[in-house]
């Protein structure tokens, strides 16, 4: 048997492809939007691909399971579980395969087995491998998607906060662990492969560890220690965050089928006079650093570094029926433009370098940099106004006296809130954030705006004391 892990380090992904070295054929779980790293990876290995199988379906990045299915002449194994509101309407014109709890196919001589794992989404499920080729009559692993992770589970509320389905949290959670009990009576040797690692949106507390075993994580998982229902049900849903704004678009996407992704390629354009040309509406993303950002820019556009974040703050701030018109250097351009598309944000309709932007100085704006000794300072004077674009969870933990919180995610929908006529001192917890944040104010046109340097960290250093918690 072959077996390959691809992560995606933006989204904080995983997904596999698993291929029978008897018979040539392979499949990939859970795949990202962009398939050659799949494609690739199956000519080198003399494999072909003949299906994708999905766990569920994903809030957070565009499943490219379409795509491996026309590409591929594939077919696609996916959940008929659930109600009916959460059922997969994507599978015109394409082979595809509904799965119960208790079904299994076969990968050449792999065998995969389903387990309804309900509680992240209702339709979830996990597929439980066995390489029958191999000469083993006994399970190797589970690809348990959202469902069980390394050290955590996945969240149950994602359908209530980012969908809007009232109610769900409560009863996702206690799927959940009903759920759990089937996966404790799972052999201890079995080797589990998430679908998701630290970073991603879709759980409290990932570890940072790829993968793990049944046996493991029912000595070290809260979750699977935990055996009191109700506990459980009330520590699993304190202190979710506030997913995303755009994961209720991946659910519609990914319910409804996304489009099958275009090769096109994208206009360069080469004068900042040449802009004018595009809808007005159309949304400027400089991607530069933010250092080189601050320095010089166009008026109007709003800066999301081309970093590991990147995708998730694309997601958040840019509308998904805007065209797009990126700053970025061509060389990365096909880079941006994947990461991008991994979300669904697919109306790029041109891009200009940065060099040609920063030629005609004449409509170029900057914002400055304050540290926090300075920030002490202003903040007695009134004409200075302090905002913390920090998350609920670090705003409660401890903030500046005087400051006005208004979460980067939510910035836009708040500005009205924001006294007029003042010099805008924006913060957050390292100075990352809160640049973005200051090119969102001079965008929609406040911009007398500085960016404290360091953010809350160098003031509590600074200060050498713990922030007040103000309740």
């Amino acid at each position: 048997m072959f077996f390959r892990s691809f992560f995606d380090e933006s989204l904080a992904q995983m997904s596999y492809l698993v291929g029978c070295q008897q018979t040539g054929e392979a499949i990939v779980i859970d795949p990202a939007r962009s398939i050659e790293p799949y494609l690739g990876m199956a000519r080198k290995k003399g494999l072909k691909i003949i299906a994708a199988a999905e766990t569920h379906i994903h809030a957070d990045f565009v499943s490219g399971s379409r795509e491996i299915a026309q590409h591929c002449d594939a077919t696609l194994y996916v959940s008929d579980e659930g109600d009916e509101q959460w059922k997969y309407n994507q599978l015109e014109d394409i082979d595809y395969v509904l799965l119960k709890d208790g079904s299994t196919f076969m990968i050449g001589q792999i065998e995969f087995t389903v387990m309804h794992t309900a509680g992240h989404t209702p339709e979830s499920i996990s597929f439980v491998l066995t390489d029958k080729g191999g000469g083993s009559s006994q399970p190797m692993g589970i690809f348990t998607g959202d469902f069980v992770f390394v050290g955590d589970i996945g969240r149950p509320d994602l359908l209530e906060k980012a969908v809007g389905v009232i109610g769900s949290a409560e009863l996702g959670a206690s799927q959940m662990f009903q759920s759990l009990q089937k996966f404790k009576q799972l052999p201890d040797y079995l080797q589990v492969w998430p679908g998701h690692g630290a970073g991603s949106a879709c759980g409290k507390a990932l570890g940072a560890v790829p993968m793990s075993t049944v046996g493991y994580e029912k000595l070290n998982n809260w979750a699977l220690r935990e055996e009191d229902q109700e506990n459980f049900i009330k520590t699993l849903l304190t202190g979710q965050s506030t997913p995303p704004n755009y994961f209720a678009m991946m659910k519609k996407l990914n319910k409804m089928g996304p489009p099958l992704v275009s090769e096109g390629k994208t206009n360069r354009i080469r004068t900042v006079k040449e802009l004018e040309g595009h809808d007005a509406n159309a949304v400027l993303v400089d991607t530069r650093r933010a250092a080189e950002f601050a320095k010089g820019h166009l008026e109007g556009t709003i800066n999301i570094p081309f970093n590991q974040s990147f995708t998730n703050w694309a997601g958040e701030l840019i509308d998904y029926n805007s065209e797009i018109i990126l700053i970025a250097e061509e060389s990365k351009l096909n880079a941006i433009k994947e990461s991008l598309s991994s979300i669904g944000l697919d109306r790029i309709v041109g891009f200009i370098e940065p060099f040609d932007v920063l030629a005609d100085d004449k409509q170029l704006e900057s914002y400055g940099e304050v540290d926090v000794k300075q920030v002490q300072e202003y903040l007695l004077d009134d004409q200075y106004h302090l905002v913390d674009v920090r998350n609920e969870s670090e705003w409660t933990e401890g903030r500046i006296e005087g400051a006005e919180h208004m979460p980067l995610n939510l910035l836009t929908k708040q500005l009205d809130d924001l006294p007029k006529g003042k010099t805008y001192l924006v913060h957050c917890k390292s100075g990352a954030r809160s640049a973005i944040a200051s090119s969102l104010l001079q965008a929609h046109g406040y911009k007398d705006v500085m960016n404290v340097k360091g953010g809350y960290l160098a003031w509590l250093k600074e200060t050498n004391k713990q922030a007040p918690v103000i309740k």
